[in-house]
């Protein structure tokens, strides 16, 4: 157990250590020259990811930037992240070009349609913009519809067509030359342009600087820090409740069957990762890892010092709301922990079934046996005693104390009343039952 403690202590302490922002000072332009900042937004769309474009675009305000540039390649991702990073480019004051290079798909299609401007690299493409689920299932219609709506004033708020835009959510608009009833639009860039989508076709980055008039612009490109990485990769939903499902497995596993701190070292550094994503993509603040930390503090006490089981369920409490406070979501946090516990006590049964005789637990555990093999005697058979005389030294009423040849014994007369220090003796015995009588 206090490994376990020493290497929370010790994930703690490196969390705390790579705490560094991850602002940069600005660049600025050259004398009488432009400047172009270009931000990638790849791979999936999540928090992480909006939290990096937030330091991007305050970067390029406080350089004073004339253009940034959103190099876009994504199928897509979360819907909420999607909605910040576009509320992110419509309070933007510097214009903002979406540069989509190859897919801008789903929640993609959204950032592209909230930019000033969008160019199209040939072959790349933009649209199917439907709402799943996790699973792969179709959203709830509210949330769809939700969808369409702001959809449509992206497109409506940069001069672009409305109905195309929904066209890439639902299946049941038909746009003549466009689309038929049941499919969902996907545009490529020659007839994104063709159809009021996109503003032009570019074969590279400097032909797009020219484009936009920027081609001798000075340019600033701004990448992920490491960090910044595992922030995007921590907080993508998918991620976040493996990491909790092998964080709890990893700490269920060194209590139950411990593996030389292995799996307490792996359950530590899962949550260590949960808790810096998390603090990284400004989601998690210092109350939910002060909250995580003193639950599992409680839980600590709970097991070594017993308090009915009130250390235990504030632990819980207290450990479940670190957790899903440090979420991006709470509900989604919460959701993620509940799955967790459940695995995680399915494999805490099979641990205790096979391998409970191992864990810390069996040091609660009295396993010794005292037996007749090895010398223990329960009690010791007094029939030596029978006949013999002595002196009650209390009242026998009926039971107390006598002295015989010299020896105390627990005594019961074998009726009446003895009073103390009066002759008597013994008449029966019986295991550890010892009869007397007063001697008349």
């Amino acid at each position: 157990m206090r490994k376990i403690i020493y290497l929370g202590l010790f994930t703690i302490l490196f969390i705390i250590s790579q705490f560094s922002p991850f602002y940069h000072a600005p660049q600025v332009a050259a004398e009488g020259k432009k400047l172009v900042y270009i931000v990638p937004v790849q791979q999936s769309i999540e928090r992480g990811l909006e939290h990096f474009l937030e330091r991007a675009f305050t970067e390029a305000e406080d350089a004073m930037a004339d253009v940034i540039i959103l190099e876009i390649n994504t199928l897509g991702g979360a819907i909420d992240a999607a909605f910040g990073i576009g509320d992110l480019i419509d309070d933007e004051q510097i214009p903002v070009v979406a540069y989509i290079k190859d897919n801008a798909a789903s929640a993609g299609a959204y950032i592209s349609l909230n930019a000033d401007k969008i160019y199209m690299e040939p072959g790349s493409t933009i649209g199917a913009a439907a709402v799943r689920t996790i699973g792969g299932n179709e959203a709830d219609p509210k949330i769809t519809s939700y969808w369409v709506k702001n959809m449509r004033s992206a497109a409506n708020l940069h001069g672009r067509n409305p109905d195309i835009a929904e066209g890439m959510v639902v299946t049941d608009m038909v746009i003549p030359g466009v689309t038929e009833y049941g499919d969902l639009i996907t545009l490529d860039a020659e007839e994104a342009v063709t159809h009021n989508i996109a503003d032009g076709i570019v074969n590279n980055r400097q032909e797009l600087l020219a484009a936009i008039d920027m081609e001798t612009a000075d340019q600033v490109e701004i990448t992920l820090s490491p960090a910044e990485k595992l922030a995007r990769f921590v907080t993508n939903p998918i991620i976040i409740p493996i990491l909790l499902i092998i964080g709890l497995a990893g700490i269920v596993i060194e209590l139950l069957a411990p593996g030389f701190g292995v799996p307490g070292i792996v359950g530590i550094s899962a949550f260590g990762l949960y808790f810096f994503g998390h603090f990284i993509a400004g989601f998690a603040g210092w109350e939910s890892i002060l909250f995580f930390l003193a639950g599992f503090i409680l839980m600590l006490i709970e097991v070594f010092v017993p308090g009915f089981g009130i250390f235990g369920i504030l632990g819980i409490l207290s450990f479940g709301t670190g957790v899903s406070l440090a979420a991006y979501q709470t509900e989604y946090g919460l959701i993620s922990l509940g799955v967790a516990v459940i695995i995680n006590s399915i494999i805490a049964v099979v641990l205790i079934k096979y391998y409970g005789h191992r864990g810390v637990w069996n040091k609660f555990i009295l396993r010794e046996e005292q037996k007749k093999e090895g010398g223990y005697v329960s009690h010791k058979n007094e029939i030596t005693l029978l006949g013999k005389k002595g002196t009650s030294i209390t009242k026998l009423r009926p039971a107390g104390t006598a002295i015989i040849e010299g020896k105390r014994y627990d005594v019961i007369s074998e009726g009446g009343l003895i009073n103390a220090n009066l002759p008597i003796e013994v008449i029966q015995v019986e295991g550890t039952r010892i009869v007397v009588r007063e001697i008349r």
